[in-house]
């Protein structure tokens, strides 16, 4: 279990965020880039390796009312496609919080976010074989697919509350399942 120092540096430290709320470009139109369902991103065909550019390009990222996402900057904005989520949830660090636990989670594209009523975690099924679909709301419409081997390790966390897998973190409680 990390300090609750460490976590609030982990949530603090992070490079400023472009205030791409506040920018409102006219579409510039579509761009040849995919966000695969396993995270990486494809441009034009290939695979761009360089961290730091999807970092970036991440930065950026925002989906809008219409449910497309867009890559936003003061002038321009361009369409890309995302397979399934366009953030992915790899690790999480706990500290001890005043009435639950601090959570803090952290993205493929090095960002945290504190579990809580700002980013809430929720769990939907699929409907063919009621896999659960763990998310994380992060910022600018985005959602963050929670992998699985942190989902377990969340999981662990949790609480039986009248037969419902529960989680209390950042004040607020998240139900991950049902046992059955």
């Amino acid at each position: 279990m990390a300090s609750l120092d460490s976590i609030q540096a982990l949530l603090k430290d992070q490079r400023g965020v472009p205030p791409i709320e506040d920018w409102h470009p006219e579409l510039s139109g579509d761009i040849d880039i995919v966000i695969k369902a396993d995270g990486r991103w494809i441009h034009e065909g290939g695979e761009i390796k360089r961290h730091e550019l999807v970092k970036l390009f991440a930065s950026i990222l925002r989906r809008e009312q219409d449910g497309h996402y867009y890559l936003v900057t003061p002038v321009e904005k361009w369409r890309l496609q995302v397979e399934e989520f366009p953030l992915i949830i790899v690790d999480f660090e706990i500290g001890a919080g005043a009435d639950s636990p601090l959570i803090a989670v952290k993205t493929n594209v090095d960002t945290w976010f504190e579990l809580g009523s700002e980013h809430p975690l929720c769990v939907d099924t699929q409907a063919d074989s009621k896999e659960p679909i763990p998310s994380v709301l992060t910022r600018h419409g985005l959602v963050a697919k929670v992998n699985r081997a942190c989902f377990y390790r969340l999981v662990d966390l949790a609480e039986n509350e009248a037969g419902a897998i529960v989680l209390h973190a950042g004040g607020a409680s998240f139900e991950l399942g049902s046992i059955q």
